[in-house]
């Protein structure tokens, strides 16, 4: 199993690029379901959740060609399964995904129960409470859900909770519906506005998509298209909480500063001196950085997946800082590992409070979900000595070589192998 080993100290300076959006990626290649016609992707990120991803679509008839350019090519003219099997959706739970696509179009979909990070309770019963409401018999059979209609019948559905990924299904499942369909409390992510802008190309009519009432008008097919993946703003959030932590100078290239308005207001607040333009980030940090309360929140508030990357800059403020997670419940077991590096770090419920030091000590950790190794390799960086940080295949899933950008910029940051001693 492959590590990262990091010798902290080292101040960040240089140039790198933004890959596009693992969570705008997702639910758009489960949207090449939808149509018989060739779907043109561009700026797709080589993450394991894609390529997972991808094998998905393969298993069930999709032909699926993913470049060294970032660009993948779809075709699903010859879908022939419509179950999503439990070895590949075990490991990630945005698999839900083509719950919707394949029952909008084929008219049944039986796929398994998702799982993905441990990182608390992800239920889909809001996805089948809505595609309920659109007409289709669903039921659970043996951890799959099956789900079967004739034609789907568009409505009004009001999600007792925001889901990004109930959105996304739903709005998916309701663009071949018959009739109109209204999605109330609807997800207002950026990804959200992306597989929305992706569905129009393809012959969709959608309005509102960015705000929490979408309307979705049906139609009876929909057509090929091109199109390029928003970036990634969880990425380029936890790029400029690195050079905030180890200090520095950098440049995002590729950047979509418009849609990190949360994130960018608590980089300033913790001393980053930023200045942005239409597709490009500079932040510069000197001295320690400056103690930054937050609460999670759905977009446009501060989002719960760069939690665990400021709480690591806030373990090094001048002074005490109090996170509320208010999105998922066990989303605190990075906690545990930034104590091992000397981090000061209480936990009462959702809330955590960090007093933070002057300095970080290196050591051996273990990274426990996708952000949680964000964090840790935000730490290491700015820790005195070396820092191991073991089961990074979590920080695969969904930051594109992320090593090979941090040495990019000074770094002193390697991946080694699974029989490499450490």
């Amino acid at each position: 199993m492959d590590k990262l080993r990091i010798t902290g100290g080292a101040r960040l300076h240089g140039e790198i690029a933004v890959s596009g959006a693992k969570n705008a990626a997702l639910p758009i290649l489960c949207a090449g379901l939808l149509t018989a016609e060739p779907l043109t992707l561009s700026n797709v990120p080589r993450l394991n959740d894609i390529s997972t991803t991808l094998r998905l679509l393969g298993r069930l008839g999709v032909h699926a060609e993913h470049g060294a350019d970032g660009t993948v090519q779809l075709r699903a003219d010859k879908v022939d399964s419509l179950e999503a099997p439990y070895e590949l959706v075990k490991t990630m739970r945005a698999s839900i995904l083509v719950l919707g696509p394949l029952l909008a179009r084929f008219g049944q979909a039986r796929v398994s129960l998702p799982g993905g990070c441990a990182i608390g309770q992800r239920p889909v019963d809001q996805h089948i409470k809505g595609l309920a409401a659109l007409g289709a018999d669903i039921s659970i059979e043996h951890g799959f859900v099956v789900a079967r209609a004739q034609r789907l019948k568009g409505t009004t559905i009001r999600t007792d909770m925001v889901t990004v990924t109930g959105t996304e299904n739903l709005m998916m499942a309701a663009v071949l519906a018959e009739g109109r369909t209204v999605l109330d409390n609807a997800a207002r992510e950026p990804e959200v506005v992306d597989l929305a802008e992706l569905l129009i190309k393809m012959g969709a009519r959608i309005e509102g998509h960015g705000t929490d009432r979408i309307v979705i008008e049906g139609v009876e097919r929909l057509h090929g298209a091109e199109h390029r993946v928003t970036p990634d703003r969880i990425e380029a959030g936890s790029f400029l909480c690195a050079v905030g932590a180890a200090g520095g100078d950098i440049t995002l290239r590729g950047a979509a500063p418009g849609a990190m308005g949360a994130t960018l207001a608590k980089l300033e607040a913790a001393g980053l001196r930023l200045e942005c333009g239409p597709d490009w980030i500079r932040a510069r940090m000197d001295g320690r950085p400056q103690p930054v309360d937050i609460r999670t929140q759905e977009y446009p508030g501060f989002a719960t997946d760069m939690q665990a990357q400021m709480m690591a800059l806030n373990t090094l403020a001048d002074g005490t800082s109090v996170i509320v997670e208010t999105i998922f419940e066990n989303r605190y077991m990075h906690v545990q590992e930034l104590c091992r590096l000397g981090a000061e770090i209480d936990i009462d419920g959702h809330t955590a409070v960090v007093r933070g030091v002057a300095r970080l000590s290196g050591a051996r950790v273990m990274a426990t979900d996708l952000r949680a190794s964000a964090s840790l390799v935000i730490a290491g960086l700015a820790a005195e000595g070396q820092t191991i940080i073991d089961r990074i295949y979590h920080l695969d899933r969904g930051y594109e070589q992320m090593e090979v950008k941090l040495r990019a910029l000074g770094a002193q940051i390697e991946r080694l192998s699974g029989k490499e001693p450490a």
